[in-house]
């Protein structure tokens, strides 16, 4: 995962660590050491918090233990550990006053709500937001609204799925592929909707009814998003 940088270029997660990277995306220096072992875990989803700060997830690829944890990337390049108990890290995403962060653990099933100090940039008061059960119900990457809608991807069920901030299911937008990755706001008005997919370790069958996967997809939607904050390290 990746965030834009006030100064210009990015700050990136990798499996190796965290970088600083140029606008043309070549790596510069790394900022912060890589907290797991290489050879089985790496960072995962990510985005910067309102106050500019990067927060960043890893995931067990091996998948046998919940040994997945949340970081904060302060702008002094302090990594933090926020809490951990989870497999694959996902679905980041705040609240448009910011006092809200959305988390999902994929395996689990699982998007929980906290409550986020700004001064501290520490979640608190964990609850689960939404809970699935079903294989094709495992949530992916996230954004939310300027309404304060949640919408995240379906992995492996081949759609959006939007969540008002009471967690009620508002609508759901079918994706010409099995497995919808992340979605995110864009264009001048912020008005455009871009869904990634996801192609590898899928079966011919599957590729041949939906030829696309592997592809970015828009849709123009009712409510903008939210600028997504630069990272101010």
């Amino acid at each position: 995962s990746f965030a834009l940088r006030e100064r210009g270029g990015f700050v990136v997660a990798l499996r190796n660590g965290i970088w600083l990277a140029s606008i043309k995306g070549q790596f510069e220096r790394s900022v912060a050491e890589p907290p797991y072992e290489t050879s089985h875990h790496r960072f995962n989803d990510g985005r910067c918090d309102p106050q500019g700060r990067f927060v960043v997830g890893s995931m067990n690829e091996s998948r046998d233990a919940d040994s997945g944890a949340l970081y904060r990337l302060g702008t002094d390049f302090t990594l933090t550990r926020l809490f951990g108990n989870m497999t694959i890290s996902n679905g980041l995403a705040f609240s448009p006053d910011g006092g809200t962060m959305y988390h999902a653990d994929t395996p689990a099933r699982v998007v929980r709500a906290y409550d986020y100090d700004a001064g501290a940039a520490l979640p608190t008061n964990g609850r689960t937001f939404i809970q699935w059960h079903r294989d094709d119900e495992r949530p992916d990457g996230a954004a939310v609204d300027s309404a304060g809608d949640y919408w995240v991807a379906h992995y492996r069920g081949g759609r959006i799925v939007r969540f008002s901030p009471q967690g009620t299911l508002v609508a759901e937008y079918p994706v010409p592929a099995m497995c919808p990755t992340m979605c995110a706001f864009g264009g001048d008005d912020l008005r455009t909707l871009y869904v990634t997919t996801a192609r590898q370790m899928r079966e011919d069958d599957e590729l041949a009814r939906l030829p696309q996967s592997g592809g970015i997809f828009s849709m123009r939607v009712d409510v903008p998003g939210l600028p997504e904050p630069r990272f101010r390290g």
